[in-house]
């Protein structure tokens, strides 16, 4: 295993396995710059590697805060934007990755954390673990057309529109999580997707995941870019975390 300190990013390489384990405890692993910069490169990489099953996960009490707010004041809002975008390319690099993705969570998953479980083919979670999308509450549209595809139109609507939090068993309800399991099981589940994940040839595989998923790139990108440069970002931003503060 290796950790790369300033990214906050374990990456261990067990067979046709590539593990990352966000590794920023202290911050409740929240998506500095760095950290997503860190997993956009492993996870382009991962492909010529030969690596047949991606594993994400958050070290200590939680999967992953979401996007760290940290010096946010001294943010432009082109830092904002910029920022968002290399997010957004993380997304799409796990979705759109041509092996297959599994995302285990605990804690709290919250913004684009929980964009990140969503994104990933096989989404496990435990009881306590709890998921939310606030940005379009700061009029941010940022994977909303992969949440719809994994718990429908409507919920996902509901969802991210009423900005409430789930808990592992609704979100488990609802299609978000597609299997319980206590976090002592998952060395056994890895195990299991591992295997699953090396019965079809790389290059069959790979066609199945582009035969498979219809390719949006191109227009989640651009949706999310319109609703970032619509001025006034910072502001919302500065509303939205006002209003959880006091909540």
């Amino acid at each position: 295993m290796t950790i790369d300190r300033a990214a906050g990013l374990q990456v261990a390489r067990d067979g046709p396995a590539l593990h990352l384990t966000l590794d920023r405890p202290e911050k409740a692993n929240a998506l500095n710059a760095a950290l997503v910069d860190a997993l956009l490169t492993q996870v382009n990489e991962a492909a010529a590697a030969g690596v047949r099953l991606l594993v994400l996960r958050g070290h200590g009490r939680h999967f992953c805060a979401g996007f760290d707010f940290s010096g946010f004041e001294s943010l432009s809002e082109g830092d904002l934007l910029l920022r968002f975008v290399r997010i957004e390319q993380l997304l799409q690099a796990v979705h759109y990755a041509p092996f297959h993705t599994l995302a285990l969570a605990h804690g709290l998953a919250i913004g684009a954390g929980a964009d990140l479980f969503a994104a990933c083919a096989t989404r496990v979670a435990t009881a306590e673990s709890s998921f939310t999308f606030p940005g379009v509450r700061f009029g941010l549209i940022l994977g909303s057309r992969r949440l719809a595809q994994r718990i429908g139109t409507s919920q996902a609507r509901q969802l991210l529109a009423g900005g409430e939090t789930l808990d592992g068993m609704a979100a488990d309800r609802i299609g978000l999580v597609t299997q319980m399991a206590n976090s002592d099981t998952w060395p056994a589940l890895v195990d299991a997707q591992a295997q699953q994940a090396q019965r079809l040839d790389e290059e069959t595989q790979a066609a199945l995941h582009r035969m498979t998923v219809e390719d949006t790139r191109a227009a989640d990108l651009a949706e999310l870019v319109a609703s970032a440069a619509r001025p006034g970002l910072k502001e919302r931003i500065r509303d939205y975390r006002a209003t959880v503060t006091r909540t």
